[in-house]
């Protein structure tokens, strides 16, 4: 009988395998998901369509459901991994807020880091970049669907949202537009946060290219000025025997 450590090796190994597998189809998934919810919330659906567009979106949470919890029954440690994936628990516990439904579908861009360029910057950059193009466009549609129909609101088109989404998550802050309602304010203090993290992402990302640009043109000078001293250690070598020979010559 195989003892409790080879079973939990086993389990996480399946985890594993598992998180491998689905990373793409997540992706996939979540990807159809933001595809629903924007038509949705730009074209502000009625009807028919609209139901279409609540079904897709219902169907995609609810592969992200079975996900949860296919990943919660492979855990070897169930008890443990519940409370280190707490947020996920939230995100799928809480169907009914459309924000945090949306973090999900941020949560699962992390996938894409994995195959994005063959170096570590070049994936830092992608996932940067594309973190952030995400998160500014996910913002916008939460917010528009938040404000678009509050009282006293001024956000009601995705052009007004996206322009409020940049401003706040670069902390410039105008104030021409802002959320008035709980729900878009919950957005609000979601980008604020994301924005100082992804900020110091991206400056960090800078500081470590410039230094590895400066390192590199250090090397490479290092390198030249190697070359130039064996070049000329070899001449004063060659001139050293041509002095020596010359003496040997004379009478």
């Amino acid at each position: 009988m195989p003892d409790a450590p080879a079973l939990q090796k086993k389990a996480g190994t399946r985890e594993e395998r598992w998180t491998r597998f689905t990373d793409i189809p997540l992706l996939v998934v979540a990807l159809i998901f933001v595809i629903a919810y924007s038509w949705d919330v730009i074209g502000d659906l009625k009807g028919p369509e609209d139901d279409v567009a609540q079904l897709v979106i219902w169907v995609t949470w609810g592969i992200f459901v079975v996900d949860y919890i296919v990943k919660l029954v492979l855990a070897p440690r169930r008890l443990h991994w519940f409370f280190r994936h707490i947020l996920d628990f939230l995100l799928v516990a809480l169907p009914f807020a459309r924000p945090l439904r949306l973090m999900r579908v941020a949560m699962v861009w992390t996938s894409v880091h994995r195959v994005a360029g063959r170096t570590l910057r070049g994936r830092l950059a992608v996932y940067v970049v594309g973190s952030a193009l995400l998160l500014v466009y996910v913002a916008s549609l939460a917010v528009l669907e938040a404000e678009r129909n509050a009282p006293h609101s001024n956000i009601h088109n995705f052009g007004e949202a996206v322009w409020w989404s940049f401003v706040t998550i670069t902390g410039v802050g105008y104030g021409d537009y802002e959320p008035v309602s709980f729900e878009g304010r919950t957005v609000a203090v979601g980008l604020m946060i994301a924005g100082i993290a992804l900020i110091g992402v991206i400056a960090a990302t800078l500081a470590t290219w410039l230094i590895s640009a400066v390192q590199q043109q250090e090397e490479q000078e290092a390198a030249a000025t190697r070359d130039q001293v064996a070049e000329l250690s070899q001449a004063i070598a060659e001139l050293r025997r041509e002095l020596a020979d010359g003496r040997g010559d004379a009478p």
